[in-house]
């Protein structure tokens, strides 16, 4: 693996402006593709093999009217005043609604009685020609324009339900380029020269944007979740800048050590190159894990960020080495600060004194530091989740102003119908079975209405709406659901957003141990055939999960208790989003390997130069120490930047991310990292002669790392340092 790495490395290095040019027709061609043959997102929220989808089968065959998208456009006279009195503008706007392309009907609230008992809200039920997945934001935006007249007479008129919810826009604060910003800040500093830093940056944003391309064109092939490009971004800003990071630090570095830039790149290649690859290889393979739940729209998040992160290695492995063999000694153009050394001798770094502080005393660091991740998890163990709904939106978007507007006039239980489907095929289903069945469900308490049924042209199905008397995400609701389920029989099921969202939550509370077990078991495996190891890779699993624990906790105390929610700009306290956990795990595990390949790579290419375990750990994290830090840094001031976003679930992935990278990067890989390996000794590197002869081999002497240490400084000098500051370690 290392020697093919190189390879191409050189190749790339070789051939810079072919290169590059291959990269921008690439580039151009996957760009143009997207804008011409792009596909529509589709928010595919159904349970495969559930009630729910079921329901939705039936009606798609026989009722495609009721399957069809549905919106509602909600109108309130100001307080004190009843809607009647502003007629004439609610009925100019709904008649320009109905105008609107894929507008099948639009039912005037006066006529049908949808109006307040007050008196001052009414909604007008919006029908559509398409499902809500496949209209787009495009005519729902025509939609809440056309509903300008009532505004003019002092109307509030929002659009809102289901189609208006799944297919909004997301609003963006601006602060995510201030994210990037940062994150160049971050560089600049980290690197001592501004040419540096930006080489990093460059490479992410090519990554993302011929990924974003990717996506859209992978929206032509099947549905794609409208999350899918906001995650793929969020992911391949951070692991694109990352990637660079290490190849250009570890190609630095190698320069002052006095090697020729043709040597120190295709060196750097052959070790932080290799890293990448298999760094990138246990993103890949946690975020394609997502297609073991089931979910079709969590699959299309996985498939979708792969595609950008193997983009993002892409860059790193052949348009980097291209850019490094142009740029020559211009890598180091704009320094900060003029330096005598570029490389430091590892025993003058703080890292290595404190990982030999950590190794000489590894039990206190070890509990102290695990104490402190459990804690911070300890919140998880209560998390609730639940699928979000209009109303854990911000107030800034119209679909939650309508929420909350026909809450405050009909109840909350209005933005949550349920569907009840009935195959009148069935034997023992009639007219008179749906009436008896109405009058059984309008009994149970949780129910508010029981609406007039609705049969289909074929006279073979029936709708009967049915309105809870609590949210849609309300644990009420959910209770409510399984009680009305209790009472029907086997040809009759429910349907409906919400019913869908529910079984869609407990699938992916079914499904989340096996998932996690998956990505365990791959990446347990890949660590186990590139460092040789049965207690690194165990090793790095376990404090993986802690890591990841902390982050959960974090997440539950801010949105779901609301511990420091005014810092957050939080509205209110809000279960935890069903599909984050699963998506936190993939995204965190493999961003968690990102770090703990990098620096255990450089930790065993020591061990196979010195055979000395504290030496090693010590130099290891002395060398990718600030490296670490600075791309954990970046990473985290990325994410911090998504937290700004006024969709509170882009608030809880930005802030989950940048938890988990910050703890990752300095209480575990700098403080559990070595205690762990310290009480470990030789047996860190202990494999099965069976075992290691079944393994594939990707990391052989012959393939490029060395058996000896590269002289750095003067060999002499440092080995008498080192001997001088050794510390003993339990194991070694």
């Amino acid at each position: 693996m290392h020697r093919l790495i190189r390879r191409i490395g050189d190749a790339s290095a070789r051939r810079p402006w072919a290169t590059i040019g291959a990269w921008l027709v690439t580039a151009a061609v996957v760009i143009a593709l997207a804008a011409g043959a792009g596909g529509a997102f589709v928010d595919d929220l159904v349970a495969p093999g559930s009630e729910s989808e079921q329901a939705m089968e039936l009606l798609e065959e026989r009722f495609p009217q009721a399957a069809d998208g549905s919106a509602v456009a909600v109108f309130a006279a100001p307080p004190g005043e009843r809607l009647e009195r502003h007629r004439p503008a609610v009925d100019a706007a709904i008649a320009r609604i109905s105008e609107v392309e894929h507008v099948d009907a639009v039912v005037d609230p006066f006529t049908a009685g949808t109006v307040s008992p007050d008196g001052r809200v009414g909604f007008a039920d919006i029908a559509f020609d398409l499902p809500s997945g496949d209209l787009g934001p495009k005519p729902l935006g025509t939609i809440s324009d056309a509903m300008e007249p009532a505004r003019h007479s002092g109307v509030a008129a929002e659009l809102g339900g289901e189609a208006a919810f799944i297919n909004a826009q997301s609003e963006t604060s601006g602060a995510e380029a201030a994210g990037l910003l940062a994150a160049v800040v971050v560089l600049v500093v980290a690197s001592g020269t501004i040419v540096a830093a930006l080489v990093p940056i460059a490479l992410a944003l090519v990554a993302v944007a011929v990924g974003l391309g990717g996506i859209l064109l992978l929206a032509n092939a099947m549905d794609v979740s409208s999350a899918a490009p906001t995650i793929g971004a969020m992911i391949g800003l951070g692991v694109g800048i990352d990637y660079a990071l290490f190849i250009v630090a570890r190609y630095r570095e190698k320069r002052g050590a006095g090697q020729d830039s043709a040597t120190a790149l295709s060196n750097a290649m052959s070790s932080s190159g290799s890293a990448v690859v298999f760094a990138g290889g246990t993103v890949v393979v946690a975020m394609t894990a997502l297609v073991l739940t089931g979910a079709g729209f969590l699959a299309s998040i996985g498939l979708s960020t792969s595609l950008v992160v193997l983009f993002a290695v892409a860059t790193a492995l052949t348009l980097l080495p291209a850019l490094l063999s142009l740029l020559g000694d211009r890598i180091d153009a704009g320094r900060l600060m003029r330096r005598r050394r570029l490389v430091k001798r590892p025993q003058n770094t703080a890292w290595w004194r404190f990982s030999h502080r950590v190794c000489g005393r590894p039990w206190p660091y070890l509990v102290l530091a695990s104490v402190a991740l459990l804690a911070l998890a300890g919140p998880a163990l209560r998390m609730q989740t639940g699928f979000p709904d209009a109303g854990d939106d911000a107030r800034s978007t119209t679909h939650r102003r309508a929420y909350d507007l026909l809450a405050e006039g009909f109840g909350p239980g209005i933005n949550g119908p349920l569907l009840l489907v009935a195959d009148l095929r069935s034997p023992g289903v009639s007219a008179q079975t749906i009436e008896a069945l109405s009058k059984r469900v309008a009994a149970d308490p949780g129910i508010a209405k029981v609406g007039t049924p609705r049969l289909s042209p074929t006279t073979d199905t029936v709708v009967l709406p049915v309105i809870p008397t609590t949210a849609s995400s309300d644990a009420e609701t959910s209770a409510t659901l399984e009680r009305v389920r209790d009472l029907l029989p086997a040809n009759v099921a429910v349907s409906g957003l919400t019913a869908m969202t529910d079984d869609l939550t407990e699938q992916l509370a079914d499904t989340l141990p096996i998932f996690i077990a998956a990505i365990l078991a791959a990446s347990f495996l890949l660590l186990m055939v590139v460092f040789r190891s049965i207690a690194v890779p165990l090793k790095a699993t376990v404090m993986n999960l802690l890591s990841i624990g902390a982050a959960y906790g974090t997440v539950v105390a801010v949105f779901q208790w609301g511990w420091l929610k005014d810092v957050f700009n939080l509205d209110e306290t809000l279960l935890i989003a069903s599909p984050l956990p699963t998506i936190f795990f993939a995204v965190l595990f493999g961003l968690s390997m990102d770090y703990e390949v990098f620096l255990l790579s450089r930790i065993r290419e020591e061990y196979d130069a010195t055979g000395d375990n504290a030496e090693s750990v010590a130099r290891g994290i002395a060398g990718t120490g600030p490296v670490i830090t600075s791309a954990a840094l970046i990473m985290t001031v990325v994410f911090l930047g998504f937290v700004a976003h006024p969709s509170p679930i882009v608030k809880m992935m930005g802030l989950g991310l940048a938890t988990a990278v910050v703890l990752d990067a300095t209480i575990v890989r700098m403080v559990l990292v070595p205690a762990a390996m310290a009480l470990m000794g030789r047996a860190n590197w202990w494999i099965p002669r069976w075992l290691d002869r079944r393994l594939p081999h990707l990391s052989k002497e012959s393939t490029g790392i060395p058996r000896r240490p590269e002289p750095v400084l003067d060999d002499t000098s440092e080995r008498a340092d080192a001997t001088a500051l050794k510390m003993p370690t339990t194991g070694s």
